[in-house]
């Protein structure tokens, strides 16, 4: 039996407590969920906002970008004008991002990268003030070295879907289809919870959300 991250009562009570978008970030919710996207949960992206006008980032790095609804979730939490680098590796997906960024009035702001997430952080060398994960969710231990290389001290790493609509947490058999995707997060979540270069705590929102401090070198 698959194991609840959350009551279904609960999601649609936060849902309807929360803020939700309007206008465009609106439209490209529905846009997402009428054409089968997957994009951040209303709950967990209400979280991303708060991290980002907690933490002030000014140069944010994010793995994962489909149409580009949570990099201007994020520019948009920003307390001043920054900078989002954020990759791709669908360019259908790609030209859609960029197109709903312009929409949006970020397009200088915020620079899409088409590529394998992996392999376009293997070649970044820039220092970011923080990492949104949430891209091809068997990789993410391979982000992890990059993500730790590319943060700077002090700065946050967050990553999406790390309950994996709890079957992370799931204690009979998996299917075969999740089933390594599901021990890889497993692993990784161990990983980034005993790093002695990370504070982290595991939010069980959305479909679960980790946020890691980069301890200071």
């Amino acid at each position: 039996m698959q194991e609840k991250i959350i009551y279904s009562e609960t999601v649609e009570f936060l849902r309807s407590a929360i803020k939700r978008e309007t206008g465009f970030l609106r439209e490209l919710e529905e846009y997402a969920r009428l054409h089968h996207i997957p994009i951040i949960q209303p709950e967990s992206a209400a979280l991303l906002k708060l991290l980002v006008k907690l933490h002030k980032p000014q140069k944010i790095l994010e793995a994962g970008t489909a149409i580009g609804y949570s990099a201007c979730i994020m520019s948009v939490a920003m307390d001043k004008p920054g900078i989002i680098d954020t990759i791709e590796i669908d360019e259908k997906l790609v030209d859609m991002a960029k197109k709903n960024i312009k929409t949006m009035c970020y397009d200088n702001c915020i620079r899409v990268i088409w590529g394998d997430a992996l392999e376009v952080m293997e070649c970044l060398n820039s220092t970011y003030d923080m990492i949104f994960l949430d891209a091809a969710k068997g990789q993410y231990i391979e982000y992890l070295n990059h993500a730790l290389r590319l943060l700077r001290p002090g700065g946050l790493l967050v990553t999406d879907n790390v309950l994996y609509k709890g079957l992370v947490a799931q204690k009979d058999k998996i299917q075969h289809k999740h089933r390594t995707i599901a021990t890889k997060l497993k692993e990784y979540l161990r990983l980034i919870c005993s790093h002695e270069r990370l504070e982290t705590s595991i939010v069980p929102i959305g479909d679960g959300m980790a946020i890691s401090l980069k301890k200071g070198d």
